[in-house]
């Protein structure tokens, strides 16, 4: 529609879609072996190489029995998280918390400044309000910055400079706790996602080609909280509306609106989003530097906010209010995981392999 539509009314033959994939000896087999031994006493280990043999789990997504095992490998995948946090971030974190996980390269569409605009809405809530969350929660931030790209290493510190200040504020009492990991790589998403209770996929609709960390997520037993956007889509599809966290505007809403939004009138009209901005504006989360570091954020958001971080922010803040709510109902939550890792089979490399074989190489397997 938008990139090539001159290229695509001549020759529409040429243009298909494969959706990609992850492959499970990597995301799952690997990475998170207590899992994969538990999948495999149940169902079989034909799941390795033909991942859509995970529906079979759907026959133990009410069963206590796995549900108690399940759920106890996914607070030891959360423990051992809690030990590198510790190594690295000199960071306490609590495995029975929720761990909130937005782990991703850093880029203003992928939208992790939501995320923590976020978590200072929290603390602010708590400072201020005395608005306490339903249950503890750990966000937990890695990715890297193009060295170039000076607005997100900006984001990168304005994340490590809220995570200083809500970490050692004693009135929080370990309600918040807020996480930046560096030197993100395979090796430690391997660790990092299997330990995830909620994967954020925030970015702006009609910006994302398809991600593959979402998928990963789903894999092991993380319920998605995300927009209309990318690999998300067909992900929805497959788990079911009621197993994913559906928030903000749709490609075509932002496309409408792209002419004559305005956020400032967003800032002017909303407390909420006023006063998160208003504390990025002064000097609570950047003491130590003595100047207003985060005011070329603030400036951005009020006047420009490509992105549509002000538009989405609050429907981002009640969609979380919700998955609060339903992580205290471990039953529930259980089920939702389950029915995650049982339906994300099409998400695998081989299939999309296959799909390229078969329909632009047009090559058969030996």
């Amino acid at each position: 529609k938008s990139l090539v539509p001159e290229f695509y009314e001549l020759w529409p033959e040429k243009f298909t879609n494969v959706t990609n994939g992850i492959t499970p000896r990597r995301w799952l087999l690997h990475a998170n072996t207590a899992l994969a031994a538990l999948i495999t006493s149940k169902i079989g280990d034909g799941w390795v190489t033909k991942l859509s043999d995970l529906e079979g789990l759907l026959d133990y997504a009410d069963d206590e029995k796995f549900t108690k095992e399940f759920n106890d490998i996914k607070k030891a995948n959360k423990e051992r998280l809690a030990k590198i946090i510790y190594k690295t971030n000199n960071i306490l974190v609590d495995p029975n918390s929720m761990f909130i996980v937005h782990a991703k390269r850093i880029h203003e569409y992928k939208r992790q400044l939501m995320t923590i605009l976020q978590v200072i809405g929290d603390y602010l809530a708590i400072i201020k309000d005395n608005a306490k969350p339903k249950c503890p929660k750990t966000y937990i931030f890695a990715g890297k910055a193009a060295p170039s790209y000076n607005f997100a290493k900006l984001i990168i510190k304005l994340i490590n400079n809220v995570a200083e200040v809500v970490n050692n504020d004693p009135a929080v009492n370990d309600m918040i706790k807020v996480v930046f990991i560096p030197d993100y790589k395979v090796s430690l998403a391997e660790v990092l996602i299997p330990a995830a209770n909620v994967s954020v996929q925030s970015s702006t609709a009609g910006f994302e080609a398809s991600g593959t960390g979402n998928m990963k997520f789903a894999l092991n037993g993380a319920l998605t909280l995300g927009t209309l956007d990318g690999a998300n889509i067909e992900i929805r599809e497959e788990v079911g509306d009621e197993n994913f966290y559906l928030f903000g505007l749709t490609e075509d809403e932002i496309q409408k609106m792209r002419k004559t939004y305005n956020p400032r009138s967003i800032y002017d009209n909303n407390n909420y989003i006023k006063r998160i901005l208003n504390a990025i504006n002064s000097n609570m989360f950047c003491e130590k530097d003595y100047v207003l570091l985060f005011k070329p954020i603030f400036e951005e958001l009020l006047n420009r906010d490509y992105y549509f971080v002000l538009a989405d922010l609050e429907a981002f803040s009640n969609k979380l209010h919700e998955v609060e709510h339903d992580f205290l109902d471990k039953k529930k939550w259980a089920k939702m995981a389950i029915n995650n890792v049982a339906r994300i089979g099409k998400f695998t490399s081989d299939r999309a392999v296959e799909e390229y074989a078969e329909n632009i190489w047009h090559i058969k397997p030996c």
